[in-house]
């Protein structure tokens, strides 16, 4: 079965998590530890898309099936931060990272990591204006 999600799409996902990650202590009322972890997560993640090899990468270093093993690897990791760095008391980050992490791993299992490799269509048109 073919995955669902192209590698544009999950980019867009990406930049999107992005943002939720920096509003989400605002969003939901949480700071100290929790609201320092989600700036950081969402510092690496803009850092973690600019620099993937997908349509929405700026410099396409990162090979998207690595991007996708981190991707996978921080899902568990939202999942349990709430025990693992001790605020699990405070409902509205503990809440959102195990939300957090159960979409990342959503869009991990549903995303066509290997898309990436091949020519997408509107890409190839691009990538000859660029070497003209």
């Amino acid at each position: 079965m073919k995955a669902p999600l192209s590698p544009r799409i999950h980019g867009y996902i990406d930049y999107a998590a992005v943002a939720m990650l920096a509003l989400a202590p605002t969003l939901f009322d949480f700071s100290g530890l929790p609201a320092v972890l989600c700036y950081v997560l969402a510092v690496v993640q803009l850092g973690m898309s600019l620099l993937t090899a997908y349509p929405l990468g700026a410099a396409k270093i990162i090979p998207f099936t690595v991007h996708g093993s981190i991707e996978a690897a921080t899902s568990i990791l939202l999942v349990v931060a709430p025990l693992l760095f001790g605020f699990s008391d405070v409902r509205s980050a503990r809440n959102f990272f195990i939300v957090s992490g159960i979409a990342l791993f959503a869009v991990w299992l549903t995303t066509n990591y290997k898309a990436a490799g091949r020519p997408v269509h509107g890409d190839v048109g691009v990538r000859r204006r660029a070497h003209v």
